[in-house]
């Protein structure tokens, strides 16, 4: 009778992955969500500080929007910093930064100041998402690389959850110790920032090579597998990492990405406003945006785990992303055109897990073609100008919204931009799928 037991070389394999996604991913998604936080807390912030600066909605939606033109600006050359310093030192810098900055902004006099601040909080996050993208394509094999992504994302999610509910509690604080609520929510998010950076410094490794929870054989193991993967085919590593600027699947891949931080942000820092305006409290509000975000955590679990339990290749690897959406988009549409706060509630949930869940399966591509320090600056010009979407959104959404005097209306903007950012998708990911079969890449080495 044949052995039931699986080989010693599957046993190792097992284990090294499960270790490394305990002791990793549970720190990088912690940090992540303080980030997000700390990106998002002027959705929440907004709801007093626009009538305690004296600011329209469309002037408080470009001060937001500065976030992501100091992140565009200085998203590649933080990476590639990362690359050469390490990821222990470089997060911990990162998180120092924001946190003061996140910190300042509570004490904002005027519109000026705002826009400087927000400006600098972009500067100071850059190279943070795409930095943890990158640290994947070190410790994971390309087959597990969009579930780590889904899990790691998954913080945005809890962080736009929890956010809601302390944004909701904090701006209940309005006069304890002389501050306003919208003070207290900046200065309540920015300190755990500073706090994780020396928690960062204390535990988090640059690289496997230097994990004590490893083994000798699990350290091996996984240079092995990466080796294999890198030396399979289609990878390249210019000897400029700034030269992935000019490789036409990182400008396409950076081109389609725009639609989907466009929509994501946009209903990220509108839904709040949405809420608010079916007439509830603002605990109520806090509470209420919980469900979304529970929901779009489901989702980002579920979708990379069915194209890797399914084993999506080529198209249907694709759609993985095309699909949640088309799903997002339909979710925006529908909260518009159907009547009742409920329904149109219910479609927003939807949305927000259609749109953030096309993300995990995204991201696992650059790693399939992308190596050393070029995948760094690959992964952070994708990230950086696909982000430029925030800009628009925060940007778009308050201007439709003062010329239409609905809260609403502006999701129809960001439906029809993200249905055509699925159409584009399709056919971008078909391309870069063709070409990855022309040079040859075994299907191994293009799996989720």
């Amino acid at each position: 009778m044949p052995s039931t037991q699986a080989p010693p070389g599957e046993d190792l394999a097992a284990s090294t992955v499960r270790t490394v996604t305990l002791r990793l991913m549970p720190l990088l998604g912690l940090l992540y969500l303080i980030a997000y936080i700390d990106r998002q807390n002027v959705s929440y912030a907004k709801l007093e500080m626009v009538g305690s600066l004296g600011l329209s909605e469309t002037a408080y939606g470009l001060g937001a929007s500065l976030f992501f033109l100091g992140y565009f600006l200085f998203e590649v050359p933080a990476n590639v910093f990362l690359e050469r310093v390490g990821a222990r030192i470089w997060f911990a810098r990162i998180m120092i930064t924001w946190g003061l900055v996140t910190v300042l902004l509570g004490f904002t006099q005027n519109a000026a100041m705002f826009y400087v601040l927000r400006f600098l909080l972009g500067v100071a996050e850059a190279g943070f998402f795409p930095g943890v993208l990158f640290a994947l394509t070190l410790w994971f094999p390309q087959t597990h690389r969009a579930r780590m992504i889904g899990w790691f994302m998954i913080a945005s999610a809890i962080a736009n959850a929890v956010g809601a509910a302390v944004g909701g509690a904090l701006l209940g604080l309005d006069g304890v110790w002389g501050l306003a609520g919208w003070q207290w929510v900046f200065l309540a998010t920015g300190v755990p920032a500073i706090l994780m950076a020396f928690v960062v410094l204390a535990v988090l490794p640059d690289g496997p090579e230097t994990a004590p929870w490893l083994s000798q054989a699990q350290r091996d193991w996984l240079s092995r597998t990466l080796k294999a993967e890198s030396e399979a085919g289609g990878h390249v590593d210019h000897g400029n990492p700034f030269a992935a600027l000019l490789d036409k699947r990182v400008l396409m891949l950076a081109g389609i990405y725009v639609f989907l931080p466009l929509a994501a942000y946009g209903l990220g820092y509108w839904l709040p406003t949405v809420v608010k305006g079916f007439g509830v409290s603002n605990l109520t509000n806090g509470l209420l945006n919980i469900i979304p975000w529970t929901a779009t955590a489901v989702a980002l679990w579920w979708v990379p785990r069915h194209a890797a339990r399914t084993g999506a290749q080529g198209n249907a690897l694709t759609w993985h992303v095309v699909g949640p959406a088309l799903v997002g988009a339909t979710g925006l549409a529908l909260s518009v055109i159907l009547p009742g706060n409920a329904v149109k509630f219910a479609c927003l949930c939807v949305a927000a897990a259609g749109t953030f869940s096309a993300q995990p399966v995204f991201w696992s591509m650059p790693g399939t073609f992308l190596r050393g320090a070029t995948a760094a600056a690959g992964i952070a010009a994708i990230n950086s100008v696909g982000n430029l979407g925030g800009l628009i959104a925060q940007n778009a959404v308050p201007f439709i919204r003062d010329q239409t005097k609905s809260d609403l209306v502006p999701m129809l903007f960001l439906s029809v931009c993200l249905a055509v950012g699925a159409g584009l998708m399709f056919v971008v990911l078909s391309a870069l799928r063709r070409d990855t079969e022309r040079r040859g890449v075994p299907e191994r080495a293009r799996a989720v």
